[in-house]
């Protein structure tokens, strides 16, 4: 393996595709060859109906310093020093970050995100883009953008905002104030917290259960809430028996309902 391929490791097993960010030395820092590397993962993900869910999980003592402010970046558009050009900066440049968060949570299947240490800046980012957010005790959650006078642009204020409200929001924003597992957990922010001792084998047992869930009640879920999100309840109402209807329609769906049907019919008589 190269240096560069060492940047990001990937394995495969039980459906499951495991992309672990490999640079401890820079708190893996999110640079140009790291962004490449997890992007082609993500797209392989994407395309291989085989693997069911995604992980992603860092070594070394942070999960993710953030973006690597040394790495420099890939200019794919011209930026010059106006407001204008720094927003275009944000949405195109930056390495193709809000490209890629945008691209896993529309990807109709579940990215997993493991945090053993702290995450920061672009890393949690890239983890509220994810469907689940897993937590050991010792991992910790800041946007230090705020020390510079900025705002973490990359999607982070919209994300953290709808998936912890304001109220929250406000805290690790604009009080620029860190939290640790357990606020993160209190916030919203993640799902679940474990002890170190055993985080690495519970956050793997969790992606094997979401690997045994039916492929196409996960895709229609994640689209299903995100819509829900976002719309009024009766609108809401509309989306969730649009997707159960196509749901219901489903080979696979009705053969599983007549057979449990005639269990049930069995254990009765």
């Amino acid at each position: 393996m190269t240096d560069q391929l060492a940047l990001l490791t990937e394995e495969t097993a039980e459906g499951i595709l495991v992309a672990t960010l490999n640079r401890p030395d820079q708190l893996n820092a999110l640079d140009m060859a790291t962004m490449d590397l997890l992007t082609a993962a993500v797209l392989h993900f994407r395309d291989t109906p085989a693997l069911k869910v995604m992980l992603i999980r860092a070594n070394g003592r942070y999960f993710c310093a953030g973006a690597d402010l040394k790495g420099g970046q890939r200019k794919v558009s011209p930026t010059g020093q106006t407001a204008s050009g720094i927003r275009e900066n944000h949405r195109l440049n930056l390495n193709g970050m809000q490209q890629l968060w945008d691209e896993m949570e529309h990807i109709e299947k579940p990215f997993v995100v493991a945090h053993h240490a702290p995450c920061v800046g672009g890393g949690l980012e890239l983890s509220l883009s994810c469907d689940f957010r897993l937590a050991a005790k010792s991992a910790s959650y800041a946007f230090p953008e705020g020390l510079f006078g900025v705002l973490p642009a990359s999607s982070g204020v919209s994300r953290l905002t709808r998936l912890c409200g304001p109220h929250w929001a406000r805290w690790l924003i604009m009080a620029n104030k860190p939290a640790d597992a357990d606020l993160a957990l209190t916030m919203g922010l993640v799902h679940q917290v474990y002890p170190d001792e055993t985080f690495a084998e519970e956050v793997l047992a969790f992606c094997r259960h979401l690997a045994k869930q039916n492929t196409e009640q996960m895709a229609a879920a994640k689209v299903a809430i995100e819509l829900c999100a976002e719309l009024g309840r009766d609108s809401a109402r509309h989306v969730e028996r649009m997707a159960n209807s196509a749901l219901m329609l489903n080979p696979a769906y009705l053969e599983t309902m007549r057979a449990y049907v005639a269990k049930l019919g069995g254990k009765g008589k």
